[in-house]
């Protein structure tokens, strides 16, 4: 295999490719992918899920008010649905989620998901933003199976509505492509880090992938062309 470092220069990186339909997967870095950190916000993916099917949520078009605190992004300054919050990141809004699910129920789906470490301590509304919910590449990958394989206990409905606002622009015809950044610039000095997950459907296959870069300068926006290189390299997304 080529050495899938050069697609992610000045970071530490790894990258978990699995080939659903072939039952193989490609790690780069194996011992990162094994390592947890925290998932910050591609921690949507399953907030929008467990808020869906408890009900707190009750489509893709589940709006909540912008409480008039003016933020660094100015598209997160506005009232939010849950498509527009899952397009742009924005943390109140999942933050916000979180509160009206509670401690209770979240715990309860973190844990029926076998996502991460399933430690949801650290606070309602923080507990995945560089706080006590940690998971690996490896565990991204694996959680995303589930997903896609239909074993969440999760209605047909919150899975179709979670997948339809995940889908990003079509790389190319005939080609369904999902994902989610996680930036933790500030989950700890000693060890910022980006993601990029999600999947890719094209001729009858799935590809599921998690990318990781920990360093200075490291973010999902970051993460995220890098890891597309990568993929496109490994003949999962078409090149650019």
């Amino acid at each position: 295999m080529q050495d899938l470092g050069a697609f992610f220069p000045g970071f530490r990186s790894t990258l978990v490719v699995r080939d659903v339909a072939a039952g193989r997967t490609v790690r780069f870095d194996p011992a990162r992918a094994a390592t947890r950190m925290s998932p910050c916000s591609s921690f949507k993916i399953p907030s929008a899920l467990i808020g869906l099917e408890t009900g707190v949520i009750a489509d893709a078009n589940f709006v909540l008010p912008w409480d008039g605190v003016r933020r660094s992004r100015e598209e997160w300054n506005h009232d939010q649905d849950l498509r527009s919050a899952m397009k742009h990141s924005v943390v109140w809004y999942y933050q916000e989620l979180a509160r009206r699910v509670g401690p209770e129920r979240m715990h309860k789906w973190v844990s029926t998901f076998h996502y991460g470490n399933e430690d949801v301590s650290g606070g309602i509304d923080r507990f995945w933003l560089g706080s006590t919910l940690l998971i690996s590449p490896d565990e991204q990958v694996d959680f995303l199976a589930r997903l896609h394989a239909g074993s969440l206990s999760l209605s047909p409905r919150s899975v179709a509505t979670v997948k339809e606002i995940l889908l990003q622009e079509a790389p190319g015809p005939g080609i369904a492509y999902r994902g989610k950044t996680g930036s933790c610039e500030d989950a700890g000095a000693k060890q910022p880090h980006g993601w990029w997950v999600g999947s890719v459907e094209k001729e009858g296959s799935l590809f599921l992938f998690a990318a990781r870069i920990q360093g200075p300068g490291a973010s999902g926006p970051a993460c995220r062309p890098m890891a597309e290189k990568a993929l496109a390299a490994l003949g999962v997304l078409p090149a650019r």
